[in-house]
């Protein structure tokens, strides 16, 4: 029976120092040859994706947390924020001295400072991460598709990250900007590195039942791989969620499965365990 496979892209499928491992390459390529479909379902947006996961070979992604939905390069969803709210949202972040990046299928375009004021945020969140070379990591190790001294009012974004200076920085940004999705992510509660703001009503989830509508498909033949809090809802939605064991225990308290870390082979014997290679 064809299933129709989900896989989060950081800390799922390539790990926080962004290594990803031959085993999982390996068992993409088998459950494709199989029949099966494989697709990453991601924070990242298209520009993030490096050719390294491309070149695994994919059915498509959903990407921007749900925005965005292509299969075999036809685009079968994408909703991005107005270009009046997305202008709004840089002044605001202007205003609060709070360093950001746009996140859009053309590329990440970072505010004056991002890379000097983010280096820090984006080391704690590599080492709570588990990354072992913490230190020596940089901006642009981890966020692929960093584009430098553009315009940034734009209408092509799918979400926006900004650095948190402190919790109440998210607090304000989800007053100000009720009308969209407004979330942390690097860290649990006050703990949260990161905010972000995105369209309203979108998740993994949703993004899944529109493609599911494209192919023709029905959940019952799905299976979802994830390691965050953000993840659960398309674990919850598809017939089998697995959590990695290196993630989180909130995902991993619901999770049908628990495969092993991404660096001993999780996704590879995930695969073997539901006999899909």
């Amino acid at each position: 029976m064809k299933k129709v496979i989900f896989i989060d892209v950081d800390g799922t499928l390539v790990d926080y120092s962004n290594v990803l491992p031959k085993s999982a390459i390996t068992a993409i390529r088998e459950a494709r040859k199989n029949g099966h479909l494989v697709y990453i379902c991601t924070g990242r947006s298209k520009a993030e994706v490096p050719a390294e996961i491309w070149d695994i070979g994919l059915d498509g992604m959903i990407g921007g947390n749900g925005s965005y939905v292509d299969h075999n390069g036809t685009v079968v969803m994408h909703q991005v924020i107005s270009k009046e709210d997305s202008k709004d949202i840089v002044d605001w972040l202007k205003s609060k001295n709070l360093e950001f990046y746009l996140e859009s299928n053309n590329g990440l375009f970072p505010s004056e400072k991002f890379r000097e004021v983010g280096k820090k945020t984006i080391q704690e969140y590599s080492k709570g991460k588990g990354a072992t070379n913490y230190q020596d990591i940089e901006v642009d190790d981890v966020l692929h598709g960093l584009i430098w001294g553009e315009n940034l009012y734009r209408d092509d974004l799918n979400k926006v990250s900004f650095i948190l200076n402190s919790y109440q920085d998210y607090l304000d940004a989800l007053e100000r900007f009720s009308h969209l999705k407004v979330g942390t992510w690097g860290g649990v509660g006050e703990h949260a590195l990161f905010g972000d703001i995105g369209v309203a009503n979108i998740t993994k989830a949703h993004a899944i039942d529109e493609l599911l509508k494209y192919l023709n498909m029905d959940v019952k033949d799905t299976i979802a791989f994830g390691d965050a809090k953000i993840d659960i809802p398309m674990l919850e939605y598809c017939n089998i969620g697995v959590a990695v064991n290196s993630g989180g225990e909130e995902i991993k308290a619901m999770a049908d499965y628990i495969t092993d870390d991404v660096d001993k082979d999780g996704i590879y014997n995930a695969f073997k365990h539901f006999k899909l290679i």
